[in-house]
């Protein structure tokens, strides 16, 4: 018989929220979707003495979403030197101090570990509250391997600098994650083709909010599309197939055609996929073109 949820009854008594203890609390923050917010986040939020933030502006968005009212300090990559040293202070007096960023996990291409680093030198309770994250979910978008992966923040904004950062990630045999603003994203993937070769590809845009798109298929496909469609707009991901799935020599239709013979087409294109390391999308066109 089928569970019925919305008829059943469904124990939701958690446990109480402990007190928290003088120190510093890493709080992941929505990437979008305000709803992507944990219910442990939010009652840590709510008990600190003050939370420290990229942008004042920003976090209070989401912090009166929530109705959590708390004094904001900022603490970003111009004042961190000067701030540092403030909220240590505090902790060591007593009081518990939050950090978040303007969206995702704190640190993650945010300022953030040297705060970190000198609070573990003054022996500081630190724990980190988990939640949403654009590399990982780009990832689990992409069709990729997922086993192993290179996150490399923003590429510089000059092209000749860009190229030599993709020169010392080419021999990388696992994806390598990359975040980029919407207009750079022609110009940086043309000099990922130039470097890196046409390698299998995914552009992920405005995840978790209204107009999430995701775009797999090669590198070459995205510099087509944004030729004939213009540059997309907001936040992106991309995520590139490292260079052992991208040098591989095989032939796709034999591959297929093999797998065809013993398994279903959900079978043989899931098959394929792991084997050669494309996307799934290349792989199922390559095999509805097989089976017609």
């Amino acid at each position: 018989m089928a569970n019925n949820i919305e008829n059943s009854e469904v124990d939701l008594d958690l446990p109480p929220q402990k007190e928290l203890k003088p120190g510093l609390y890493l709080v992941a923050t929505p990437i979008g979707n305000l709803r992507d917010i944990t219910l442990r986040a939010l009652d840590v939020l709510k008990a600190v003495d003050v939370i420290a933030c990229e942008d004042t502006r920003t976090s209070g968005k989401l912090l009166s979403f929530y109705n959590v009212k708390k004094p904001l300090l900022p603490y970003h990559d111009h004042n961190a030197d000067e701030q540092r040293p403030h909220l240590i202070s505090r902790i060591q007096k007593g009081e518990k101090v939050a950090l978040i960023s303007d969206a995702g996990m704190p640190l993650i291409s945010d300022p953030g570990y040297k705060l970190v680093r000198d609070c573990q030198e003054q022996d500081i309770y630190i724990t980190s509250l988990p939640g949403a994250n654009a590399p990982l979910m780009a990832l689990q978008l992409s069709g990729l391997p997922t086993n192993a992966f290179s996150f490399l923040g923003f590429l510089p904004a000059k092209s000749k600098a860009r190229c030599t950062v993709l020169e010392e990630w080419q021999e990388s045999a696992s994806p390598l994650i990359i975040f980029e603003s919407a207009n750079r994203l022609d110009d940086t993937l043309m000099d990922m083709k130039a470097v890196l070769g046409d390698r299998a590809c995914t552009v992920v845009r405005e995840l978790t909010k209204y107009f999430e798109d995701v775009w797999p298929g090669k590198i070459s496909d995205h510099i087509d599309r944004i030729a004939r469609d213009g540059q997309p707009k907001g936040e992106i991901v991309i995520v590139v197939a490292g260079k052992d799935a991208a040098s591989q020599t095989f032939d796709l239709d034999a591959l297929l055609t093999r797998e065809l013979e013993r398994s279903s087409l959900r079978e043989a294109v899931q098959a394929v996929t792991e084997m050669t390391g494309l996307s799934r999308k290349v792989v199922y066109d390559a095999a509805l073109k097989l089976k017609a």
